[in-house]
């Protein structure tokens, strides 16, 4: 039977929320399934509907200047401020779980970097505008420049290709024709000619000086767009960043940054502008429910809807949103009635337009979001699980908000208009606090939130996605400098109460809240919401230091705070006096965590300790250090990180006490990007877990899944999947299995099946006993006629040996080789070897491996070395035996004759 394994603590990746735009382009395909954008150098995709990362490519070394993607969602155009132009071609698969991205060109379109692209809606022509004012027209798949547009030597801003229809070109650019069959203004100058084809194929462009340009394909003539033609004023006084036509109105559509959009209409052989004043730059325009409604967006961070009939604003008028909400471009599909909306703090804003039907009454409308996408959640500075089922986390990312997102395991279903919840989507988002917010905290039921900010203040949230409710509940203020730690009291009512059956109407007792100003407050929580400022509570200086961390006790009479002054304190909750100061950290302690309330008893240096009076505490000093609050004393203290301590959480426990036996463990984090495990009672490292780049300042616990969440400066959250059971499982069968395989060994040696023994051998890698096979195979007293090693079976189980077996025999032949005694053996197999194989099958061997053919190379070598050296002490025992004969033959003449010699001579 086999032998009983050590339980191993093992947790593997079980998904991981990454940044997927951290600013520039983005771009997406017709059918709206697939997001690309830019992520430092390097190019992403997303699957919308479920927002798994579908590939990602990697950059050239120098950032994206600019991306797109056809609509087709056939070719993928990076350009980047190394001057290359880099053209992927894109296969997906029938689920869309993943993208096949091949290199199909790289080339040099300009002298200068590419800023903005431009796909016709065949996906078969690329424009290109580079800084220098430069435009090209591209072929996209046969790589080659189609059209060459002169302009201006001033920066690119706005590209834009359609179409005119002959029948629009008939009615609405009718204009007066010259004496040759073409059109003229009424300022002389030559318009279009008519197009046999029955299109009009055009390219707009804006220039960072104000002027509009159309290219016509065709005839690959350039034609001014002027708000005055006589005077030849230019259509635009700034950057035009945005170009739009409606083939249904025949119209244009610009945007600048002088707080300007133009409708232009085509009348009397020329566009005529209408400017429409606005109070901010304008980034974005466009056309949408088939040119009747028209879309503005820009430094407030509104989208603004337009009657294109009326010229007046259809959407209710807001204030400006913040700065970092302020749209820098746009993504529309009008045939989808989605807009996509990227914001400066890296958020994509999807907005699904209303029918025009219900836009007729101006002012009537309000827009929000219909999803919202985090680009990149900047850094993590804390995290909790929310709800009793753990579906939600609350997210503090360096910003006033606080980002919701959902970690279900159910994903959405697949679709282009599915706007169903999938893991890390995000969901809603907690807005009041006026600055960064350092510090989350969660009652019981993960109904309410609780979070501290550099605004000074402390708030309260209810979250209830149920109702699509996420609010602010109370606010706390009384600090006069920054809230770096907040805590819910987390005992679990009466199952009967109703607080229990109800808790989105019973908010914590209290909340408790430490500061950079040193004090710690306790205020109680109002009962009812309409009391937006809590009576004053207890307030104490608690520190000499700022307050870094703060923790309740299961049972809700203690707290205790950390500090840095290296040093924690325990506080009476009702009085808010100090019970005990635990002393023995050298550097700052950056986070307290109580023992949870069915924690076992833990043995210590002095013996036992019951569980529910501990506390743990990590700090700077790069350890994390196990305290008695019956005497407040050190334990045991945990080393094993090489930086500061940020985070410590508890792991939990099996409820079924006919559980396993575990150990008590716990999970800490790091500034050295690291999350390690714990045993708490043998003060030894479980296992280390990788997977973040950066410092980590935060982890959370799903008590019931033991589902580890980490994140920190990296922008990541990594969910770690406790695999304890399965790694013990896993092993025990391995284990089994070898006793039976090692047991059919010794029945296969016993019974003479050599070849079942030497495949079986190779495949438990026995080196001993494959030695010992392969001796009796050479030395058998009755070889076979005709075999290579000795005996044919043999040789047919060395002529079917795959990449890997034969790589596997090559290293014990090498290591047989190299001493005198086994080298025979060796010698013989190596040679049976060689001649079942074709000396292409030995240069070409598949081998696993970072080393790969390197190290095959090395085991040849290895091979020849000593051979040679084998064969040359064969040679030389051969010299010295015919010197032996010699010298034998010589002796025979000296030797004196023997007396039966004597005997037949005196015969003769």
């Amino acid at each position: 039977m086999a032998a009983r394994q050590a339980p191993k603590t093992t947790f593997e990746v079980s998904n991981v929320i990454q940044p997927i735009f951290s600013g520039g382009s983005v771009a997406l395909d017709n059918g709206a399934r697939i997001l690309a954008s830019t992520l430092g150098e390097n190019a992403v995709l997303t699957n919308l509907a479920t927002g798994r990362q579908l590939a990602e490519i990697e950059g050239d070394g120098e950032p994206i200047s600019t991306l797109t993607i056809t609509p087709s969602a056939s070719h993928l155009i990076v350009c980047s401020r190394s001057l290359t132009m880099r053209i992927y071609s894109l296969k997906t698969s029938p689920e869309l779980d993943s993208v096949e991205t091949t290199l199909v060109r790289t080339s040099k379109p300009h002298a200068t970097p590419v800023v903005v692209l431009a796909v016709d809606r065949t996906s078969t022509l690329v424009a290109t505008g580079a800084a220098d004012g430069a435009i090209k027209i591209w072929d996209i798949v046969g790589g080659y420049v189609t059209h060459t547009v002169s302009g201006p030597s001033v920066m690119i801003s706005a590209l834009h290709f359609f179409e005119v229809a002959a029948a629009a070109k008939a009615g609405s650019e009718s204009a007066p024709r010259s004496k040759k069959g073409s059109r003229k203004s009424s300022d002389g100058r030559e318009k279009d000619q008519d197009d046999p084809s029955g299109t009009q194929f055009r390219l707009a462009f804006g220039t960072q000086d104000g002027k509009i340009r159309i290219f016509d394909l065709h005839k690959r003539v350039t034609l001014p767009v002027y708000s005055d033609p006589k005077r030849r004023k230019e259509a635009h006084e700034s950057n035009v960043q945005g170009i739009s036509y409606s083939p249904e109105q025949h119209a244009l559509l610009s945007g600048s940054r002088d707080k300007t959009m133009t409708l232009w209409l085509w009348k009397d052989g020329g566009w005529n502008g209408t400017p429409m004043l606005r109070h901010e730059g304008v980034e974005a325009v466009g056309f949408l429910n088939d040119g009747k409604t028209m879309y503005s967006a820009g430094t407030s961070g509104l989208l603004r809807l337009w009657d294109t009939t009326t010229h007046q604003e259809v959407t209710a008028k807001q204030d400006a949103k913040s700065e970092a909400e302020s749209i820098l471009s746009v993504v529309s599909l009008p045939h989808k009635s989605l807009v996509l909306c990227v914001q400066a703090d890296q958020t994509l804003a999807f907005y699904r337009i209303p029918p025009f039907g219900d836009l007729r009454k101006a002012g009537s409308i309000q827009m929000e979001p219909a999803r919202r996408i985090s680009g990149t959640h900047d850094e993590i500075l804390d995290l909790a699980y929310l709800l009793p089922d753990r579906s939600m986390m609350a997210l503090a990312t360096n910003s006033e908000d606080i980002r919701l997102v959902s970690v279900a395991e159910t994903p959405a279903q697949p679709g282009a208009d599915d706007m169903g919840t999938y893991f890390g989507q995000d969901v809603g988002l907690l807005k009041g606090h006026e600055d960064i917010v350092m510090s989350l905290d969660v009652d019981w039921s993960g109904h309410w939130v609780a979070s501290g900010a550099k605004d000074n203040t402390a708030r309260l949230w209810r979250v209830d996605p149920a109702n699509n409710s996420f609010t602010c509940y109370a606010v706390f203020t009384g600090h006069i400098e920054s809230v770096g730690a907040v805590a819910l009291p987390k005992t679990v009512p009466p199952e009967d109460s109703e607080a229990y059956k109800n808790p989105l109407d019973h908010p914590p007792a209290f909340l408790v809240s430490g500061s950079q100003d040193r004090f710690v407050q306790k205020r109680p929580i109002p009962r009812s919401s309409q009391n937006a400022n809590p009576s004053s509570g207890l307030r104490r200086l608690a520190h000499e230091k700022d307050i870094n961390a703060l923790d309740v006790s299961p049972s809700g009479r203690l707290f205790a705070s950390a500090s840095q002054d290296k040093t924690v304190k325990i506080w009476d909750v009702e009085k808010l006096e100090v019970q005990g100061i635990l002393k023995g950290h050298k550097r700052g302690v950056w986070t307290v965590r109580f023992s949870p309330q069915n924690t076992p008893a833990i043995q210590g240096e002095q013996g036992s300790v019951s569980g529910k009076g501990v506390i743990l505490t990590g700090s700077g000093d790069k350890t994390i250090k196990l305290w008695n609050l019956s005497d407040y004393t050190c334990i045991r203290t945990f080393e094993g990180h090489s930086h500061n301590v940020l985070k410590v959480v508890w792991l939990g426990l099996p409820s079924d006490e006919k559980a396993t036996r575990k150990a008590v463990q716990f999970a800490s984090a790091g500034a050295d990007s690291l999350v390690k495990v714990w045993d708490a009672n043998l003060g030894e490292t479980e296992c280390t877990l990788d997977n973040h780049e950066d410092r980590l300042w935060t982890l959370a616990i799903n008590p019931e899944t033991n589902m580890l969440v980490s994140g920190g400066s990296d922008s990541k959250v990594t969910f770690w999947r406790d695999t304890t059971s399965e790694t013990q499982a896993a092993a025990t069968e391995a284990a089994f299995k070898l006793v039976e395989q090692e047991q059919e060994l010794e029945n296969y040696i016993h019974a003479g099946a050599y070849r079942d023994a030497i495949v079986l051998a190779l495949q438990l890698n026995h080196p001993g006993r494959l030695l010992n096979l392969f001796t009796n195979v050479v030395t058998t007293d009755a070889p076979e006629p005709g075999s290579l090693s000795g005996i044919k079976a043999v040789d047919q189980v060395l002529a079917s040996l795959s990449d890997e077996q034969i790589f596997l025999l090559l290293l014990r032949l090498r290591d047989w080789n190299t001493n005198a005694r086994t080298a025979p053996v060796a010698q013989r197999i190596l040679w049976a070897l060689v001649k079942s194989y074709p000396a292409s099958k030995f240069s070409n061997l598949s081998v696993k491996g970072a080393r790969g053919q390197k190290s095959l190379k090395e085991v040849l070598n290895a091979l020849k070395v000593y051979t040679e050296r084998h064969y040359k002490r064969t040679e030389e025992l051969v010299d010295e035996s015919y010197l032996v004969e010699y010298t034998l033959h010589e002796m025979d003449s000296l030797a004196p004759p023997l007396e039966q010699d004597v005997v037949m001579a005196n015969a003769r």
